[in-house]
C-alpha cells in the first residue's frame, strides 16, 4: 500500500457491523480457524437451530465470503465516520451501482474461482443487490446483533491501544505492531499477502479497523479503484466470551490481599476494559467495579486512558507480572 505525504495524516480508526456481520459467515463455517470464538459458534448454532430461513440466507452468503477467497468490496464499504452504524452501512450496499457489484464479484476471480451463485449474481445486479440486503440484515439480526455490545468494547479497547502507540512512536510504531503480518518501509505499508495486492492511498485516506472475525493477516481492499481499508484482528480476543478467571489455588494469596471481588476484577485488566464491560462480565455493580478499578489504579497494578468518551482499564507491567506470578496471566 503506497502513501503520498499528505496521506499520513488521513489515517484513521473506525469499526464496522457490517464488516463483523459478513465476516463472521467466514468464520462461522470454519471454526478450527478462530478457537477464541467457540462460544460465539455456539450460540449461533442454538439460535439457527429452528431458523430455515435464516440458513438459507447464510447458504448465499457463504458463497461469497469463503476462505482462502477474496470477497467483492462492495458487501463492506468503510464506515464514513469513527463507528459505523449497521442500518446506514446496509443501505449503503443497497444503493451500489449495478457496474460496481458486478465487477467487483469478478475481480475475485482473478485470485480463485467464483462459485455458480456469484457467477449469477454478477449477470443480474440487481437481483443480487435484493437478496444481499435480505441475507445480510437475517444473519446480523441473529448472529451479530445479540453480541454487539462486546464486540463494540473490545473495538474500543482496541483502537485506545493503537491510538497511544500512535502518539507514542508515530506511524512506524503503530503500523510495526499492527499485526506481524505488515510493516511500514518509508513511504508504504507492506503486508504478508498471498494475492500480492498493490493499492495506492492517492489521497483517498486509509481507515483501519479491528475486528473479532480475524485470524492469520490484516486483510485489504480488493481493487485499487476501491477506497482503501485495512482490516486488522483486534487485540485480546481470547478474552471476549470469557468471564473472570476464577481466582484458585494459584491465586489464593492474591484475593486474600485484594479481597475476592477486587480480585475477580484485576483479573480481567489483562486486556483493556471499560468500567460497564467489568461490571457486565463480573455481575457486579457498577459503583463497586469503580471502587475497585480506583484502588487498583491507586496501587500502581491498573492503568488508564480516555478514548473519545470511554475510559479503558489495564493492567500495568507490575499488575501483569503479579497476576503472572499467581498463574493468572
Amino acid at each position: 500500500m503506497l502513501f503520498a505525504v499528505g496521506d499520513l495524516t488521513d489515517v484513521r480508526f473506525c469499526t464496522s457491523p457490517l464488516w463483523e456481520t459478513v465476516f463472521s459467515v467466514r468464520a462461522f463455517g470454519a471454526p478450527g480457524r478462530f478457537p477464541a470464538l467457540s462460544p460465539w459458534i455456539r450460540a449461533v448454532r442454538v439460535a439457527l437451530a429452528d431458523r430455515d430461513d435464516v440458513a438459507e440466507q447464510l447458504a448465499y452468503l457463504a458463497a461469497f465470503v469463503r476462505s482462502g477467497s477474496w470477497v467483492p468490496d462492495f458487501l463492506t464499504p468503510p464506515p464514513t465516520g469513527r463507528c459505523g452504524e449497521f442500518d446506514a452501512e446496509h443501505r449503503q450496499v443497497l444503493a451500489t451501482p449495478l457496474e460496481l457489484v458486478t465487477a467487483d464479484i469478478l475481480a475475485c476471480a482473478n485470485w480463485r474461482p467464483i462459485t455458480r451463485v456469484a457467477r449469477a449474481a454478477a449477470t443480474d445486479p440487481q437481483a443480487a443487490l435484493t437478496r444481499f440486503g435480505v441475507a445480510i440484515k437475517a444473519w446480523h439480526d441473529l448472529a451479530i446483533a445479540p453480541h454487539w455490545s462486546r464486540m463494540q468494547a473490545l473495538h474500543d479497547a482496541d483502537i485506545a491501544y493503537r491510538t497511544r502507540q500512535l502518539s507514542l512512536g508515530g506511524l512506524r510504531l503503530l503500523f510495526d505492531t499492527l499485526h506481524p503480518s505488515v510493516h511500514w518501509a518509508g513511504d508504504r505499508l507492506i503486508g504478508d499477502d498471498p494475492w500480492n495486492i498493490r493499492v495506492t492511498v492517492a489521497g483517498r485516506g486509509l481507515p483501519l479497523q479491528p475486528t473479532v472475525f480475524g485470524d492469520r493477516r490484516v486483510l485489504w481492499t480488493v481493487r485499487n479503484e476501491s477506497q482503501p481499508m485495512a482490516v486488522y484482528p483486534a487485540r485480546a480476543v481470547g478474552t471476549l466470551w470469557s468471564a473472570a478467571q476464577p481466582v484458585g489455588i494459584g491465586g489464593a494469596g492474591l484475593s486474600r490481599v485484594l479481597g475476592p471481588a477486587r480480585a475477580e476484577v484485576f483479573t480481567l485488566l489483562r486486556g483493556p476494559a471499560t468500567t460497564t464491560d467489568l461490571a457486565r462480565r463480573t455481575g457486579l455493580s457498577l459503583g463497586a467495579v469503580s471502587q475497585h478499578l480506583a484502588a487498583l489504579h491507586g496501587a500502581g497494578l491498573a492503568q488508564r486512558a480516555r478514548h473519545g468518551r470511554e475510559v479503558f482499564y489495564e493492567a500495568t507491567q507490575v499488575g501483569v507480572a503479579l497476576l503472572r506470578v499467581n498463574g493468572l496471566a
